[in-house]
Formats: C-alpha cells, sequence, structure tokens
C-alpha cells in the first residue's frame, strides 16, 4: 500500500477528441460557436423568463433554473475541451480532475432530478388545473429546486469519493476529453468492483427513479389530454409537454448509453460521441428546443428583441 501510495498520479493527460491536426483545427471552430450558442441561449432563457411578468409561473421557473445548471454544466467541460484541440499537453492536475468531475456529477444530478420536477409540474397543471395555483405553490417549487441541488451534491460526492480514492500509479493517460466515471475506472490499477457497483446504482437509481416520474406524469397527461374534446385544446395541452418531454429523451438516452451498461474496454470512440452529446451538445439544445417549440418563450423572445430594437433607436435618435 505504501508503495502504491508512493506513485499515485498528480497529473493525468487527456488523449482528446482526435490526433488529426486538420480535424482539430474544424473541430475548435465548430465547437466554439456550440459554446457560444450555448451561453448566450441559456442566458438568454434566464434573462427573459426573469424580466418577462407573464413567465412567473411555476414551470419557467423551473426552467430558468435548468438554463442555469445547463450553463455551468457545459462550463465545466467545454472551454477545457476546446483548448485542447489546440493545445499541446491535455493535461489537468489531478485535484482539479476531482474538482472538475465533482461539479459535473452535481450538476448532472440537478439537471436530473430537475427535469422530473418539470413533469410533476406538467402533471398538476393539466390533470389538475382547478388546483393548481395551490399545489405548485412558491414555497413548493423553492424546495424542489433546493432538493434537486441537494441530492445532485449528495451523489457527487460518493461518486467522487468512491473512484478519487482508487490508486492511479500505472498510466496516467484518460482516453476521453474530460474527467468521467468509464476512463477512470479503467485507467485506476485498484479493484474497481466496488466503485462499479456504486456508479451503476447512483446513476442508475437517480435516472430510473426520475425517470418513472416523468413517465407515470405523462402516462396521466396523456389520460387527461385524451379526454379533451376538442383538437385545439389537446394541441395546446400537448405543445406545453413536448419541449419537455424532447430535452428529457435526449438527456436520459445519452445518460444510460454512457453509465447503464456493463464496463468494456470496448466501444470507446462510441462513448466519446455519446458524451459529447450530453455534455456539450444537450446544454445548447434545451434552450432552442424551448425557444422553437413553445410559443410563450417565442413570444417573449420577440417583444424583447423589439424593446431593444426600439431603444437603441431612441438612443441613436437622441444622440443625433
Amino acid at each position: 500500500m505504501d508503495d502504491m501510495n508512493k506513485t499515485q498520479a498528480t497529473m493525468f493527460v487527456f488523449s482528446g477528441l482526435t490526433d488529426d491536426a486538420k480535424l482539430a483545427l474544424f473541430l475548435f471552430a465548430f465547437f466554439l460557436q456550440v459554446y457560444i450558442i450555448t451561453v448566450v441561449g441559456n442566458v438568454g432563457i434566464i434573462v427573459i423568463v426573469q424580466k418577462t411578468s407573464t413567465l412567473h409561473t411555476p414551470m419557467y421557473y423551473f426552467l430558468r433554473y435548468l438554463s442555469l445548471v445547463d450553463l455551468f454544466y457545459s462550463s465545466v467541460v467545454s472551454p477545457k475541451m476546446i483548448y485542447d484541440l489546440v493545445s499541446v499537453k491535455k493535461v489537468i492536475t489531478f485535484h482539479a480532475c476531482a474538482l472538475q468531475f465533482f461539479v459535473f456529477a452535481t450538476l448532472a444530478g440537478t439537471e436530473v432530478i430537475l427535469l422530473s420536477n418539470m413533469s410533476y409540474d406538467r402533471y398538476a397543471a393539466i390533470c389538475h388545473p382547478l388546483h393548481y395555483v395551490s399545489i405548485m405553490t412558491k414555497k413548493k417549487c423553492f424546495h424542489l429546486v433546493v432538493l434537486a441541488f441537494c441530492l445532485g451534491i449528495l451523489q457527487s460526492t460518493a461518486q467522487t469519493s468512491c473512484v478519487f480514492s482508487l490508486h492511479y500509479c500505472a498510466s496516467n493517460l484518460i482516453d476521453h476529453f474530460y474527467c468521467d466515471i468509464p476512463p477512470l475506472l479503467r485507467l485506476s490499477c485498484s479493484d474497481t468492483f466496488s466503485c462499479d457497483m456504486v456508479t451503476v446504482f447512483l446513476i442508475g437509481s437517480y435516472s430510473v427513479g426520475s425517470l418513472t416520474t416523468i413517465l407515470v406524469s405523462y402516462i396521466f397527461i396523456l389520460s387527461s389530454i385524451l379526454q379533451i374534446r376538442s383538437a385545439k385544446g389537446r394541441q395546446k395541452a400537448f405543445s406545453t409537454c413536448s419541449s419537455h418531454l424532447i430535452c428529457s429523451s435526449i438527456f436520459y438516452i445519452s445518460v444510460f448509453l454512457t453509465y447503464v451498461r456493463p464496463p468494456s474496454d470496448a466501444f470507446k470512440k462510441q462513448d466519446k460521441v455519446v458524451s459529447i452529446f450530453y455534455s456539450v451538445m444537450t446544454p445548447m439544445l434545451n434552450p432552442l428546443i424551448y425557444s422553437l417549440r413553445n410559443q410563450e418563450v417565442k413570444k417573449a423572445i420577440v417583444r424583447a428583441i423589439y424593446s431593444f430594437s426600439h431603444d437603441r433607436r431612441r438612443l441613436l435618435a437622441l444622440k443625433n
């Protein structure tokens, strides 16, 4: 044990996304644009929800926090990944790696619970419209958000403690573009069985628990929608749920493909592609999906753009 402690890795090196210099430049430009869109989109959703009084409802209260989580969730991975694409050495210290994973896992766990909270909100709104205000009070919404963050921190602490208490005494090359559980467990020279079980249990229970909440909510929602007589009423009811369904499906499919399966040395390239999707692309897609498919958000964006343009023209007129 003492020998293992003496040879414990203090630095890690990422393999990155590619060794092809030309492809790396293309990916650098592409993911830089993706990250800029992610920041602008999520900050835009946060500001619009905050500034638009008609969006001060539980649904958009949760959406604001989802955008906040996506903003930081992407920022934990994307800037380092983008920098490494044009960097000669893709290095990270042991403690920085632990911190990156802890924050990333916290935000991922929080997002899982927030998505289930949003499905519960849609269930209350569509299945119990007359009691919606009394069910989804400001106090309850606040407590649900706090619960999401607390559970995210708890599961992240358990996973981080497990993974980074292992010994990394042989190679320090992480075959990935950020610090994540599967490549770290493959790299460790310790017995990783207990960490594998902790990972499968935590991610599986969180994902399955949250997914069950979403599925049960939408079973009741679908039943209520089918009872609406007018086609316009059914369409309106379903449109308020479609954005959440799309975002949830993208997130859960990629998470299950990455974590909830037997550990293996195969399919490493596919793992990277899936990881890119849920760690980099999903935070960009969420605000775009809600903006394009939600009529109220679209109207708020149009009003905000019109108001900005009007104020700018008036300011220019005053200067002239």
